[in-house]
């Protein structure tokens, strides 16, 4: 098992989902910086290094020991056309055991966004989570004015849970999430909440 985790490499119908690379770090800095107002008010505050490369030579490095070590997958999204970098998805938190789970989060560039990319990528995360890594839950959360996300984990198979207090700190404050969870064997019906 451990050795299928070291080779990810997801294809969906327009993109490679695949791990960061070295290479990837002037694309990665351009799309972020360019999509920083978009991304802003629904991720935590960006250290003052985040643009850099030592910055995103460090988050190479920790994504090659999560997936070797199985606690993570963290993945680009690549377009095949043009080989642009859209965004990444992380099925992060993996917890083995009598658990199963794993967590997703994701981000999606400006330009990219409303376009179906994160549907597409976070629809072939679940199926590996629940096909190769055998897993049983995955879990996600958002803020609730959130609601293209919200509507995106819906449409994905996830299903609202409820809400935690003072979750993550998002831009700078702590900030209630709403919970959602895809399970493998899911017989809840519809929650359509938003």
């Amino acid at each position: 098992m451990l050795g299928v985790r070291k080779k990810v490499k997801l294809e969906t119908e327009r993109m490679t989902l695949r791990p960061p690379q070295h290479s990837d770090f002037r694309a990665w800095a351009a799309i972020r910086k360019e999509s920083k107002a978009f991304l802003e008010p629904w991720e935590p505050t960006w250290a003052a290094d985040h643009l850099s490369r030592k910055g995103f030579t460090n988050r190479v490095y920790w994504a090659q020991r999560a997936i070797a070590n199985g606690t993570a997958v963290p993945l680009f999204l690549i377009r095949r056309d043009d080989d642009a970098l859209l965004g990444a998805i992380t099925l992060d938190n993996i917890r083995r055991g009598p658990a199963q789970a794993g967590t997703t989060g994701y981000w999606v560039g400006h330009p990219y966004a409303r376009s179906g990319y994160m549907q597409e990528a976070l629809e072939a995360v679940v199926h590996y989570a629940f096909t190769t890594l055998d897993l049983s839950r995955i879990e996600s959360g958002c803020l609730p004015e959130n609601t293209p996300s919200r509507r995106l984990l819906e449409k994905c198979g996830y299903k609202y849970e409820g809400v935690a207090q003072s979750y993550l700190q998002i831009n700078g404050r702590w900030r209630n999430h709403v919970l959602y969870a895809n399970l493998r064997h899911d017989r809840r019906g519809r929650t359509d909440v938003v």
